[in-house]
This record gives C-alpha cells, sequence and structure tokens, in this order.
C-alpha cells in the first residue's frame, strides 16, 4: 500500500515541476488556438475560435477582461462607424441594448466588461487570469507552445496563436521582427512620419521652461527633456505619450472626494500654472477634455499642453519586464492623481476652475477592486510588428489600396506628444499629429501576419504591421476587435485547410465575415449605403457630403421642398422573415425634425414621421439610427425605403438604411 501511494505522488510531482517564485510547473494544456491578451480584441478572438467550434484558451495578464474598452474608454473614439462590422458592431448592440437603444458608443466601464464576460460565458472560453508570457519555444518556423507565468507556471500547446496583447509580447517571444518608434518620413515616402514639431496640443510661445524664468542655470522644470529638437520628419525611438482615461462621477451619492495621493509634488504641474497664466482659460476644458457618459460620470482624455498625457516617460514600457511595466503603470497613475488634486486644491489654479474640478470624484460603482481607479493605461503604441505588408500613410489617405482585405479603419492619423522640450528658449511639445479628411479604409491580411520566415501560426491583430503615423489611426478599440475576429477567422481557416497563415484562403476569410458576422450562423443584417449604386435610386440634385455620415458619403437637400427629390434604398432581400428597419439620422446643424419617410414592405406603403423627439443621440459620438418600424419582408418583392425632401423645412439628409432580422 505504501509502495502503491509512493509511486501516485512521483506521478503527480512529475507534472509539478520547481519554476522559479511561483513554485510549480502545471501540466500542460494544448488547444487549437491560443489567445493572449484579455483586451477587448482578446475576448473577441477566443469567442470567434470558440463559435467556429476549436478549442480555445485565453490567456491574459490582466485581471479584468476589455483592456481599455472596459477599462475607462467610454467616450469610444472610431471615426466612422461603418468600418466597424461583425462583433466589434455586436458589442456596441449589446451596450445599446443595455441603454435602451439598437447601440450604443458612449458608456461606463462596468457595462462594457460584463458584456465582455457575456461573450466568454455565452461561448464558454476558459481564462487564464493574471499569466505573462516568458517563452515561446519554436520549430521549423511554427510556433510549438509558450511558457506563461502566473500561480503556476503553464504551457501551452496549440496549433496557432494570436497575440492581443496592446504590447506584442509574445510576437516578440517568438522572434517575429517588429519595430518600436516613428519612421523617419522617408522609409514609406510619408509627410507625417517622424519629428513633428506643430500647433495642436502646444503651448504659446513664451512660457518659459527654467525653474527660475529666465535662467537656464537653475534647471528645467519637472517634464522637459534637455533633449535638442531633430530635423522635422527625422525618426527615433521615442514612443507616443500614455495615460489613463479617467472615469469620474458628479453625483454626490456615488462620489469620493479626490484626496491627496501618495509621493504628491506640487512642483510636477508647475508648467500647468505657467500655462494657465498664458492663457487664462474660462473652463478645464483646454486642459482636461471631460466627455459627459451616462450616470453622470466623464471619459477624461488628455487635451492641450499640459494635461493627462504623462509625456517623455514611457520609452521603456514597451521592452520592459512585468514589473518595469508596474512601476511606469504606478509612476502614471499617481502623476495624474496628482494632477487631479493640484487642480482641485492648488490655491494658484484659479477660484473657477478649482470650484469645476471639485465637483467630480472617483465612482463608488466603478473598479471597486482597485480603489477605483483604472488598472488598465492607455497603450497607445507599444511595438508594432514588421509583418507580410506594412499599412503606410499611402494607405489611411486612398492612395494605395489593398485587396485583401479583413477589416477597415476610420479615424485620423492621430500620434500624440513624444518629447517635451525647450525650443529658442521657450517650452514646446513634440510629436503631436492630427491630420484627417479621408473616409474608412481597408486593412489588409498580411498585416496582421508575420512574415513567413519568421513565423507561420502566429497572427497579431494588434501590434500589427503598419508605420507609426499609420498605426495612429488604426490603433483605435473597434478596429482591433474587428481585426482580432478577423485573425480568428484565418487561424480557423487555417487549421482546417492545413496550411500556414500566409497560405490561407483570404477568399474565404472574407466570405465568412460577411456571411457569418456574429459567428453565431444567424442571418446577417442588410445594410444600404447611399453611394450604393446598385441598391440606391436617386431623383433630384442632392448633395454629397463626406463628414459626419455614415460611410463614404451621405446625400443632403436644403431646398425645403421647393423642388421635389428623393433616395429610394431598395434591400436584396435573400431570406424572408420579419426586419426591423432603421434610417441612419447623421448630427448635422439644421437637420429637419420633422422629416417624412416612405417604407413599402413589397405590398404596402406606409408613411412614417420621424420626429425631433425619435431623434436622441445621447450616447452616440455622431449620430443614431432611428427605427421606422417592423415588416414581414419576402425575397424578391421590391421593398424599399425612400426619404423624400417634402414636407420639409430644414435640411434632409439620406445616409444609410439599415435592416436587422428580428
Amino acid at each position: 500500500m505504501k509502495i502503491k501511494l509512493f509511486s501516485i505522488l512521483v506521478l503527480c510531482t512529475a507534472y509539478l515541476l520547481p519554476l522559479g517564485s511561483y513554485g510549480f510547473m502545471a501540466p500542460p494544456r494544448e488547444v487549437d488556438i491560443c489567445v493572449y491578451g484579455g483586451t477587448s480584441a482578446g475576448v473577441i478572438a477566443a469567442y470567434t475560435a470558440k463559435q467556429l467550434h476549436k478549442t480555445v484558451l485565453l490567456v491574459s495578464p490582466e485581471k479584468h477582461l476589455g483592456g481599455l474598452t472596459s477599462g475607462g474608454l467610454g467616450y469610444t473614439d472610431i471615426g466612422n462607424k461603418y468600418a466597424i462590422t461583425g462583433l466589434s458592431r455586436d458589442f456596441y448592440r449589446r451596450i445599446g441594448a443595455h441603454y435602451g437603444k439598437l447601440e450604443q458608443w458612449i458608456f461606463e466601464p462596468h457595462v462594457a466588461e460584463a458584456i465582455f464576460q457575456q461573450y466568454i460565458k455565452a461561448a464558454g472560453v476558459e481564462v487564464l487570469y493574471g499569466y505573462t508570457i516568458s517563452k515561446a519555444v519554436k520549430q521549423n518556423g511554427y510556433v510549438t507552445e509558450i511558457t506563461v507565468d502566473g500561480p503556476a507556471a503553464q504551457v501551452v500547446k496549440a496549433k496557432m496563436f494570436i497575440d492581443c496583447s496592446y504590447e506584442g509580447d509574445l510576437m516578440a517571444k517568438a522572434g517575429i521582427s517588429y519595430t518600436i518608434g516613428r519612421e523617419a518620413n522617408a522609409q514609406y515616402q510619408e509627410t507625417y512620419n517622424g519629428v513633428q514639431l506643430l500647433d495642436k496640443h502646444q503651448f504659446p510661445d513664451g512660457v518659459d521652461p527654467y525653474k527660475i524664468p529666465g535662467k537656464p542655470e537653475s534647471g528645467l522644470l519637472w517634464g522637459i527633456s534637455s533633449e535638442t529638437l531633430a530635423a522635422q520628419g527625422s525618426g527615433d525611438k521615442k514612443v507616443q505619450a500614455y495615460n489613463f482615461r479617467i472615469c469620474l462621477s458628479n453625483r454626490p451619492e456615488n462620489r469620493i472626494p479626490i484626496t491627496k495621493p501618495e509621493d504628491y509634488d506640487p512642483s510636477r504641474y508647475e508648467l500647468l500654472i505657467r500655462l494657465l497664466n498664458a492663457t487664462k482659460p474660462e473652463a478645464l476644458k483646454p486642459n482636461l477634455k471631460i466627455d459627459l457618459m451616462p450616470n453622470g460620470k466623464t471619459d477624461i482624455n488628455n487635451y492641450g499642453a499640459f494635461s493627462t498625457d504623462m509625456i517623455g516617460t514611457n520609452y521603456n514600457y514597451p521592452e520592459a519586464d512585468p514589473a518595469t511595466r508596474k512601476e511606469i503603470v504606478r509612476e502614471h497613475e499617481l502623476y495624474t492623481k496628482g494632477l487631479l488634486y493640484f487642480i482641485g486644491h492648488d490655491e494658484r489654479i484659479p477660484a473657477h476652475l478649482r470650484k469645476e474640478m471639485l465637483q467630480w470624484g472617483y465612482p463608488k460603482d466603478e473598479y471597486t477592486d482597485n480603489g477605483h481607479w483604472s488598472p488598465q493605461l492607455y497603450i497607445r503604441e507599444a511595438r508594432r510588428m514588421i509583418g507580410a505588408y506594412v499599412m503606410t500613410q499611402a494607405n489611411c489617405e486612398g492612395r494605395e489600396k489593398v485587396n485583401d482585405a479583413v477589416g477597415m479603419a476610420a479615424y485620423t492619423m492621430d500620434s500624440h506628444n513624444c518629447q517635451r522640450i525647450v525650443v529658442n528658449g521657450m517650452v514646446k511639445n513634440e510629436g503631436d499629429v492630427q491630420k484627417g479628411g479621408f473616409g474608412p479604409y481597408p486593412v489588409s491580411y498580411r498585416s496582421i501576419i508575420p512574415k513567413p520566415e519568421d513565423a507561420k501560426n502566429v497572427l497579431v491583430p494588434v501590434c500589427l504591421s503598419a508605420s507609426h503615423i499609420a498605426y495612429g489611426s488604426i490603433r483605435m478599440e473597434p478596429v482591433f476587435m474587428v481585426l482580432a475576429q478577423s485573425a480568428a477567422t484565418a487561424a480557423v481557416v487555417s487549421i482546417d485547410q492545413r496550411v500556414p497563415v500566409q497560405e490561407a484562403d483570404v477568399q474565404k476569410v472574407q466570405t465568412m465575415l460577411r456571411t457569418n458576422p456574429l459567428a453565431d450562423n444567424s442571418p446577417a443584417e442588410i445594410l444600404v449605403d447611399d453611394n450604393d449604386a446598385q441598391h440606391v435610386t436617386v431623383k433630384g440634385d442632392w448633395k454629397k457630403m463626406v463628414h459626419g455620415c455614415y460611410g463614404p458619403t451621405m446625400l443632403t437637400d436644403d431646398s425645403k421642398g421647393a423642388v421635389p427629390k428623393s433616395a429610394r434604398f431598395s434591400p436584396a432581400i435573400e431570406r424572408a422573415g420579419k426586419y426591423e428597419v432603421f434610417t441612419y439620422v447623421p448630427r448635422l446643424p439644421g437637420l429637419d425634425g420633422n422629416a417624412h419617410v416612405k417604407v413599402f414592405d413589397g405590398s404596402t406603403v406606409k408613411e412614417v414621421e420621424i420626429t425631433a423627439a425619435s431623434i436622441k443621440v445621447e450616447g452616440q459620438t455622431s449620430g443614431e439610427w432611428v427605427s421606422l418600424g417592423t415588416y414581414q419582408l419576402k425575397a424578391g418583392t421590391g421593398a424599399y425605403v425612400e426619404i423624400g425632401n417634402h414636407k420639409t423645412e430644414g435640411i434632409v439628409a439620406a445616409d444609410a438604411v439599415l435592416f436587422v432580422p428580428r
């Protein structure tokens, strides 16, 4: 009996080998697809793969799921919502359902995290929380296994790996080529990459950088680098600034006062005093971008010359070990909490700004296990893969197009400042770029896969292959979720076809994304956009606008019905059934508040009036989908929605019509 017991103990301990400070190595795990990173992209990738009938393990270094989407960025950055499809759009639909709308893009952090947990539970995805990658093994170009450290070190073997981390840690451990920082403009024939000294989020001329004004020998104020300004457009390894997207509450019953943080040092904020003396603002907005959220909360972002961005303190973060990263995150937290306290309590701050700041406090019902403060620092950019194709400024501006699109991006090319220096005896920020004016554009499949010589079974939808300035446009949370679904779909196709990711049938991936957008075989909704000449019939001379619309353009008319005009949206109904019909109403100055729309279901025409009361853009970053009712539609019956300019007293917009199966 003793011999048998001893044998059992030997067998058990064979799987519990000592490993560093974590104590033991757990038995190896083997799955079809391993997703690394508990970000919004990680959740969607894991959910997609499981829905497509593969075994999946999601490894999350964080204790919470959703990354920045559940970590404070509730005022969604997107640009044009037309670019967001599939499960990413479904996420905002689920947010909308929570708030009683079709979809919503402005939301509280805890609501977002609960919805990410919905995906995990619905698909039965197993998650390892609090595990970070320490090793990757590669054989013949394939990553065969990774080791992740946590409560017990764990080896994970998989056929495919998807790196959804903000840092690209799995990519780096796998030996995949990457870069950090800014390329010189000449490298990809760009104009907005590299060093850029521009006017946005900039100090006005005359702000003194020295501790004793006018005396360089006194030293520089905190936060100013002694480096000199390099040539415009030259490359370097500097990383654009990180910050927290701050959720505060102004409701007394849900508000915790902002108190002095540890290691508080008011000298860190001396530049803010000098800036305020130079600009004399009437509100906090020039220095804090306070976007209002449901239930009396905020999503506060960096704004102006001195704000929540901790410029120049994150250069080591992308390649740092977990302990060093935690220190950097903690430094950002203390800086930010100190800034909020400083604005509310330092007597050098104008009284009206202190009063405005003191109406806010930490929310009692958010981040309840982290001191009511977000655990997620905004990692705007870390490593970027140098993959099979590099997205550049030319892609953003539509001068170069790809034919292997697995998603779209639509945001302005956006880089936050990378350094704060002295120029001509004055303090200046360098690196901020915000260049837009272009519509949605395709993102190449080749930009989310490595070069074949680097790895054959890894996909990287977050730290994807893009130049610094192109990444600034692509790097939005909704786009990450779109590309994550595409990556998971491609991983499934690669497994089924038994080929490297570089040889996966991209057309099959595209077809699966189009015909099964929610990865659950539910019927796809039908979108008819105004630029779809095959399904839109226009009568009259409508104007075309490219800003503020859903999709590339929208039609507008301001003639107040003087000349009859109409735009008829005719869907291709392939599956008969009940559909709720919506029209997109943009946020447009002078828009008519009482538009009339005709809906033909194949047998009867119904006139629907859109009143000002039905257009509620609260919770939206742009326009709103307005319901025209639910209809039983049959295939091939000529159903349509017609938007006209009769009975109007303002601007009429014909933008897009949506048919949602019910």
